[in-house]
């Protein structure tokens, strides 16, 4: 990782203390990752030292009429692509033998991405959260930052190229050119951060600004000029920035943003500080340093392993320790045997090419190899609300089994993350009144005995496997309208303050207005938790009062239980009788539902109220009638409400009768 400063001349210059800077920043975030909830900011300085050390290195080459996009880019992917193909490989291998099988096909389709360089795009579309639990989180989800970096290192030389061609001082062009794109690219993630910051988060073209942040640094930083009586505290000043940045500030609720400043201009002080501080050139960070890009690789999926095999989400002081040792040890193994010897290979001009596709043939093969035995172990059959897996049935009075003995609950564990309602069949258009406002429908028919709208959130998307079979069978059109996190309500109680919510749920009371269906669905309650926490929040009425203007019938649900681990997971594990797997009725649901005691409730609401479904007198059981009741920690499982669908049309036909 020998990296030079950019000079007024094409002279490469080392500067040790770089590597010490590259050193603190992977420092911080493997210490952020594995004793804390918080992020760091270190990624960042990774960008704003790759965009300083990159652009000079192009602009030295095109000074010096050596650019050469092709052995430019093969230089890359000898650089990136050797040691992350061995941590993909050999955490594909761990994955498999380690994680429960219901997180396999995320992790396999992580891999495939990771490996072509696109895991932020994958995150993004999967709407992961970055900062959720760490031992939830898959084993390759890091591989979003060397994704980023990858992009804007096969298109920052195209950039260079192209300002060769036109005329005037190259290094003004250039300058330009970043400096533009930092402006575009600031505004945009600032105004994205504001609006989805989860996808922001993972977004490439919100990371652009800090890439070129450092080149701008690289082509000014020698004609700064500082005493070194100046030098000094202003390179301090970066270095207790940085270490900082994730205690003072909330990272993972406002980055990137105009947040990421923090971390990239610490940094930006460091590097004008030159050699002032003179920790940083010290041996053992040079070292570290060097070491960095195999660390950063390797510390996240041995963490995040490391708890799959211990169960739980904190490691504690000892694990800590051991996750960090284990993942220095692999690192100095990988710099050793695989980053150094790959680097002395001969550049040829495509032979680069040749050995990166080479390097990531095994590792396609293996995610592919585990995916084939992953769709062979989910495939399963079963009659929902039949004999052998009645459901939600078992919980009607008077039932009796007659089923076989000793079935195992459905769906088999592998396949339980796919057993949910999606919308991926549906007929969907863009509301005008909002573009963020999606309406999903039904396959369409010519004369619907009835139109029913679903809204809300994802507790609302779930009841789309409830009332599907019912429409087939009585030839109604069923409308989606679905945010995620964003329940149909005048506010926003998921994340407090998100306006976007607010304005998505008044697009959706116009449409529904306009659209004048003979009944809305949506929930009566939400958080419902351990502690009896269950609301009915003032905004969930005020929707009801206003469709009960519009003369429309609202049928709202009361909401299931949300857990701190995944039933099913204990189910699975521990069996479905297990104490620990059975949560207490009492601790969850009060005696009488939270709406019942608002006043001011429209005559137009009836409330359904599915508890006794979801619950026996003393307990919240995680099978039921041989089905797997819970998906994940809050969402039900498409085969349960299939099973609940009898129920829920006996509920819902008055509603449509009145």
């Amino acid at each position: 990782m020998t990296r030079a400063a950019i000079t007024g001349t094409p002279t490469r210059v080392y500067r040790p203390e770089l590597q010490g800077l590259r050193a603190l920043a992977v420092v911080l975030v493997i210490v952020y990752h594995v004793y804390s909830d918080r992020i760091s900011g270190g990624v960042d300085v990774f960008f704003l030292l790759s965009g300083f050390l990159l652009t000079g290195q192009l602009v030295r080459a095109a000074e010096r009429g050596r650019l050469d996009l092709p052995r430019q880019w093969g230089r890359t992917l000898t650089r990136l692509v050797p040691a992350a193909a061995v941590v993909l490989a050999v955490t594909a291998v761990a994955a498999y033998v380690i994680l429960p099988p219901e997180r396999w096909f995320q992790t396999i389709r992580e891999v495939f991405a990771a490996a072509v360089f696109l895991e932020n795009w994958r995150l993004g579309a999967d709407s992961v959260d970055y900062f959720a639990r760490n031992d939830l989180a898959s084993p390759v989800q890091h591989f979003w930052s060397l994704s980023v970096q990858a992009q804007i290192m096969l298109l920052l030389p195209l950039l260079i190229a192209l300002l060769i061609r036109r005329r005037g001082g190259l290094r003004r062009r250039v300058a330009l050119a970043l400096g533009a794109i930092t402006a575009a690219s600031l505004t945009y993630s600032v105004l994205l951060t504001a609006t989805d910051q989860p996808f922001a988060y993972f977004n490439t073209f919100t990371r652009v600004w800090e890439f070129a942040l450092g080149g701008l640094l690289a082509l000014v930083v020698d004609a700064i000029t500082l005493p070194r009586r100046l030098r000094l505290p202003i390179g301090w000043l970066g270095i207790l920035a940085l270490i900082g940045c994730g205690l003072i500030i909330d990272v993972g609720t406002v980055f990137p943003g105009y947040a990421a400043l923090w971390p990239t201009l610490a940094a930006a002080l460091v590097i004008v500080s030159g050699d002032a501080v003179r920790v940083l050139a010290t041996r053992p960070l040079v070292r570290l340093g060097d070491l960095s890009y195999s660390l950063y690789l390797w510390h996240w999926p041995v963490l995040v392993l490391y708890l799959v095999a211990r169960g739980g989400d904190q490691v504690g002081w000892r694990g800590g320790l051991l996750v960090i040792g284990a993942a220095l040890l692999l690192a100095a193994l990988t710099h050793r045997f695989v980053e150094q010897p790959t680097r002395l290979l001969p550049a040829t001009r495509w032979g680069a090419y040749r050995f990166a596709v080479l390097l990531l043939v095994p590792v396609l093969a293996l995610a592919s190899s585990w995916q084939a035995l992953a769709l062979r172990d989910a495939r399963y059959s079963i009659t929902i609300g039949g004999r052998d897996y009645p459901g939600a049935q078992a919980m009607i009075p008077g039932f009796q089994y007659r089923g076989a003995a000793d079935l195992p609950p459905m769906p088999p564990r592998i396949a339980l993350p796919q057993d949910w309602a999606s919308l991926t069949d549906l007929d969907c258009t863009r509301a005008t009144r909002n573009p963020d406002l999606e309406m999903c429908a039904t396959s369409t028919v010519d004369k619907p005995a009835k139109t029913v709208v679903l809204v809300g959130d994802s507790h609302m998307q779930q009841y789309l496997a409830a009332v599907r079979p019912i429409a087939e069978k009585r030839n109604w059109r069923v409308v989606a309208m679905l945010k995620g996190l964003c329940p149909f309500s005048t506010a926003s109680e998921s994340m407090p303050g998100d306006q976007p919510c607010v304005d998505w749920n008044a697009a959706a009371a116009a449409e529904i207005i306009d659209l004048k269906p003979d009944a809305v669905l949506t929930l009566a309650s939400r958080d419902v938790r351990i502690g009896r926490t269950e609301v009915t929040p003032p905004g969930f009425v005020e929707q009801w009062k206003r469709l009960a203007a519009a003369d429309i019938p609202v049928v709202a649900l009361r909401d299931n239980p949300r857990f701190d681990h995944w039933p099913s997971t204990c189910a699975y594990e521990l069996g479905p009788d297990a104490p620990e797997c059975v949560a207490a009725r009492a601790d969850i649901y009060p005696e009488h539902p939270p709406y019942l005691s608002i006043p001011d409730v429209p005559a137009n609401v009836s409330f359904v109220d599915f508890s006794d479904y979801l619950c026996v007198a003393d307990g919240c059981p995680p099978v039921i009638g041989n089905i797997q009741v819970y998906l994940d920690d809050n969402h039900l499982s498409a085969s349960f409400l299939a099973s609940l669908s009898p129920v829920l049309a006996r509920r819902l036909l008055p509603a449509l009768t009145q």
